[in-house]
């Protein structure tokens, strides 16, 4: 297929785009792939992730002892959501399905691809609430092994075989600003080729225009994408009811060309968003001490045992502990008056429950096997993996102390003198006394605690309590944590064949849109809060939706 008509367009070749192209090829349609960005950063954001999927009963849970079910699921995401808007009516659908495909269909179909698991399910977002409010109940993180290349591997070489059939055409560097429309109806797009660029995969591309295009179909698909990397857009679109002034200092969790520009696009051709200020921003944000993209930055994905400070070094109140509320915590800190925070602890924390997201972040995971894991995870003696200690030498957010006296001086210097010695110890030694037996009235420990008894969190993710204050676990380590960017979760509505619904209620004809975008499907199927592994889950099935609907010509 060499000429410019096509059954259908998808615009942006991230993991949504490749699940609708891979579907439409398997129908026979053919189908035009355009991207901005150089062929080698196919796969979009999926390819920088850890590949975590949020899914439901599955073999890998059982074999952990994990009890789980479509009824427990469904329960924990509407409590997540908090759905509370008319316009709610289809990402509520879209949620209801997600649920069902996770806890069905979606585990066999995506292991008759190809894709594997780790054995040890990850505790993402747990909470810290009531049952009926927001967070897992169980463990359901499964992390695909090769990361989030090994996510896109089988996506990818699909696509690659109707590429070779003649069904699907890519074409790179082909920027669309505008959808065709003709008595209301999608007839193609247009757009301005850039000029090569050999950047690295993930940084800044150039925006130099060489040409112009136009390509033709009757359906055109929306995958390009959120708005993490624009931080004019996060701010513009900032819930400042909820959670105040978006942050002046943020980093970017995603590439910049996380842009958003083709939201704007697709209104003005009939599409409608909606949820514009729901967004999942991190908290655990540290800057990338050898960056890829602008103002690069890596969330740290801790356990449960960090000591969680405000920039005055007062300690943060549950349920905000480290990997139990995303946006509660955000909206804590942020009222502190202060954009970030600090996490405080031991070499023996490091060790066990650190990790960095991203699948450049866990080569072992991304590259090797289980014979690497066994090294980098748990046969370094009392050092951490690789990466994380790179970022304990290299990165700028770190302090390493052998003493509190020596650790608060360091924290003063990178954080303009906020915090006094004598309170922050007071607070560590009252958490330490906590340590001596079994019980606790500190709900951190009690945390800790809990999180034990899952075999998964006790082999590698919670370390053993012990006092923070006796050397024989130091060094003690302090981290600057920042905001950093990721997702959107509101977005262009759609019905659960991933057609557009314009502002008066109607399909757009011929005018579809997937992945983030789409907030994931709907318009926002997550709500208000994430439950994470939800993100590459939500490509894949509203891409998959899409790619499957009956609707495109």
């Amino acid at each position: 297929m060499t000429n410019n008509t096509a059954d259908a367009i998808i615009v942006g070749a991230g993991l949504a785009g490749l699940t609708a192209a891979a579907e439409l090829g398997d129908r026979g349609k053919k189908v035009i792939v355009l991207d901005q960005e150089p062929e080698r950063f196919l796969g979009g954001q999926a390819f920088w992730s850890l590949g975590g999927l949020f899914m439901v009963d599955t073999p890998e849970q059982r074999r952990m002892g994990i009890k789980d079910s479509h009824e427990l699921a469904l329960r924990d995401w509407m409590g997540s959501a908090q759905f509370d808007r008319d316009e709610d009516a289809w990402p509520r659908k879209w949620a209801e399905a997600y649920v069902e495909f996770a806890a069905g269909e979606m585990r066999p179909w995506l292991y008759e691809m190809g894709l594997r698991w780790f054995p040890i399910v990850g505790w993402a977002e747990r909470g810290g609430s009531y049952a009926d409010g927001h967070g897992n109940s169980v463990p359901r993180f499964h992390i695909t092994w090769g990361t989030g290349p090994g996510v896109l591997t089988n996506f990818i070489r699909r696509v690659r075989e109707h590429v070779s059939a003649g069904l699907i055409e890519l074409k790179f560097r082909h920027q669309v600003s505008h959808i065709i429309m003709q008595n209301g109806c999608t007839k193609g797009v247009s757009g301005e080729i850039l000029a090569d660029d050999t950047a690295p995969h993930g940084a800044k591309t150039n925006r130099d225009e060489v040409g112009e295009f136009e390509v033709y179909a009757p359906s055109v698909i929306v995958t390009s994408g959120g708005i993490g990397g624009n931080f004019e857009m996060v701010r513009k679109n900032w819930p400042r009811d909820r959670l105040g002034e978006p942050p002046k200092d943020m980093v970017a969790g995603v590439p910049f060309h996380v842009d958003g520009r083709m939201i704007g696009i697709s209104e003005k051709a009939g599409g409608h968003v909606i949820n514009s200020d729901r967004m999942w921003h991190y908290t655990e944000g540290v800057r990338n001490w050898n960056p890829i993209w602008p103002s690069h930055g890596i969330r740290i994905l801790p356990g449960p045992s960090s000591m969680w400070f405000d920039a005055r070094g007062n300690r943060l109140k549950p349920p905000c502990m480290p990997g139990f509320d995303t946006l509660g915590t955000l909206q804590e800190i942020l009222k502190t008056g202060y954009e970030y925070s600090w996490f405080v602890l031991t070499q023996k924390v490091i060790k066990k429950e650190f990790a960095l997201s991203g699948s450049e972040q866990n080569p072992d995971m991304t590259d090797g096997g289980w014979r690497e894991v066994l090294f980098q995870r748990v046969l370094t003696g009392s050092k951490a993996t690789a990466p994380v200690e790179a970022f304990k030498e290299h990165g700028e957010d770190f302090i390493v102390a052998n003493t509190l006296t020596e650790l608060v001086s360091g924290m003063n210097q990178l954080g303009g003198g906020l915090i006094d010695e004598t309170h922050l110890r007071a607070q560590i030694e009252a958490r330490d006394s906590q340590v001596d037996n079994p019980f606790t009235k500190d709900a951190q420990i009690a945390a800790i605690l809990a999180a034990r008894n899952y075999r998964g969190d006790k082999l590698i993710r919670t370390a053993k309590p012990h006092k923070f204050l006796d050397p024989a676990n130091g060094p003690l380590i302090a981290v600057k944590l920042h905001v950093l960017t990721r997702k959107t979760l509101g977005g262009l509505q759609t019905n659960l064949d991933s057609q557009m619904i314009g502002a008066d209620g109607q399909v757009v004809p011929g005018l579809f849109a997937a992945g983030e975008v789409a907030g994931f499907g709907g318009g926002g199927y997550h709500g208000y809060n994430a439950l994470e592994g939800s993100f590459l889950g939500g490509c894949i099935f509203s891409g998959r939706n899409a790619g499957r609907s009956r609707a495109v010509a």
